[in-house]
């Protein structure tokens, strides 16, 4: 029998803190997106945003039965997401050679006299991957963006998961290539006190 529609989001949060996976994938669903793209203005890197979403959504699960059902789900994700990513500059910070070479690529590609808004630069990165052909567009937002599995982006666009690897490979290389990396002030300045510059 399948299960009554989510109605609200206090309904969606007491259903996941019973266990239901059906609320957990639709929480998964509706706020992926946004905090993908809050890590990626941080970190630069869809392979770390991968890495982040994944311990954030395993840590909902496991924590689940703690979840306050009167505050909204989304400052609790933002909470956990902050942390994890303060985690990892914590590990680059430990490891001095990696933290310099960090810094170097930030101080290359920042200037924080510039009057680039952080709107401006997500919209050039959607002009970047708009410039991806077709079909490795359709693989990298399903990949990355939908978060689907190279087996799932296989089987829906019937072509193999080494064809999906390969068009995620070159969509990176392209998007690194080609993307104005316009990264935050605050993060400069966070990463510069981590660093001890």
């Amino acid at each position: 029998m399948n299960a009554p529609p989510i109605v609200n989001e206090k309904e969606l949060l007491l259903r996941l803190r019973q266990g239901d996976y059906v609320a957990f994938e639709k929480i998964y669903s509706i706020h992926k997106e946004k905090i993908a793209g809050r890590i990626f203005r941080l970190l630069k890197s869809w392979d770390l945003v991968e890495d982040v979403l994944q311990e954030l959504f395993i840590r909902l699960w496991k924590n689940k039965e703690l979840i306050d059902t009167e505050k909204p789900i989304d400052a609790y994700l933002f909470r956990i997401t902050t942390n994890l990513v303060n985690d990892y500059f914590r590990g680059i910070s430990k490891d001095k050679k990696l933290a310099d070479e960090l810094w170097y690529r930030i101080s290359e590609l920042y200037n924080p006299f510039d009057e680039v808004s952080q709107t401006k630069a997500d919209q050039e990165l959607f002009r970047s991957i708009d410039r991806l052909p077709e079909q490795r567009k359709k693989v990298f937002m399903l990949c990355k963006m939908e978060r689907k599995s190279y087996a799932e982006v296989s089987k829906l666009l019937k072509i193999s998961e080494a064809a999906v690897n390969d068009h995620i490979t070159k969509a990176n290389r392209f998007l690194k290539d080609n993307y104005d990396k316009a990264i935050p002030f605050a993060v400069m300045l966070f990463c510069s006190h981590l660093i001890g510059l």
